[in-house]
């Protein structure tokens, strides 16, 4: 739950994409800071967060398939970084940062929209952490798995390597094209999300449209706040 500290370059790039960042600060989300320098490298993808094409393009395509949706988990209660706490159990909920009132109504408000416009939803991979398959529980009735990978580190302050770990770790889920027909949804934090693209993905509940190339890479179509999906 870090804002990673996005290296100069990327923070240019995406200034000029419109893109409002702020580097080395912590996040609304309760992160930690990272102490990398500004030689953490992002992988060569489009990194605007803006829709780069309109509502109704952008329905049609997945509609089709073939698209990974990358969600951070709906807002929660309290913004702290629980990765660190050693009470913190993956197996307790009781122990995590707990999806508010407003979380659960972005949750419900995300699968009816989903419903309503008949999007294909194929595999839906969550992180361990309660927040993350509660929001697709609430979207979607269910999940397909949790995936370790999409975990936090156990750190409150994130290391250059750490963050390239956090990359590799992502970078497979986000890369690996959808069955056919289908969109794969991942819920995940902002943390992974950021250490793969330089991106850091806010508010909570916003999601990534991202589309594979085959290619061990992706392109990001542009993302969509909650309130959105209804009104694509």
């Amino acid at each position: 739950m870090s804002h990673i500290l996005i290296p100069l370059f990327t923070a240019l790039l995406l200034g000029a994409c419109g893109l409002n960042s702020e580097s080395g600060v912590s996040s609304n989300d309760g992160e930690a800071k990272t102490t990398a320098d500004q030689n953490t490298k992002t992988p060569s993808i489009g990194l605007s967060s803006k829709r780069s094409i309109g509502k109704s393009v952008l329905l049609a395509s997945l509609k089709d398939g073939g698209y990974v949706i990358y969600f951070r988990h709906a807002t929660t209660v309290k913004d702290y970084a629980d990765q660190a706490d050693p009470l913190m159990n993956l197996n307790d909920c009781s122990s995590q940062r707990k999806l508010s009132t407003q979380g659960i109504k972005e949750s419900h408000e995300i699968g009816m929209a989903f419903a309503a416009k008949e999007i294909p939803v194929g595999e839906i991979i969550v992180s361990e952490y309660c927040r993350s398959w509660k929001t697709a529980n609430l979207a979607f009735g269910e999940w397909t798995k949790k995936d370790s990978r999409l975990n936090f580190l156990p750190y409150k302050d994130y290391t250059e390597d750490h963050i390239a770990l956090m990359k590799k770790n992502a970078m497979p889920l986000l890369t690996r094209p959808p069955l056919p027909g289908t969109n794969t949804i991942i819920i995940g934090h902002d943390d992974p999300f950021e250490a793969a693209t330089g991106i850091y993905p806010e508010p909570q509940g916003i999601a990534f449209v991202l589309q594979p190339d085959g290619a061990k890479s992706f392109k990001i179509i542009g993302s969509v706040l909650p309130s959105e999906w209804a009104t694509l």
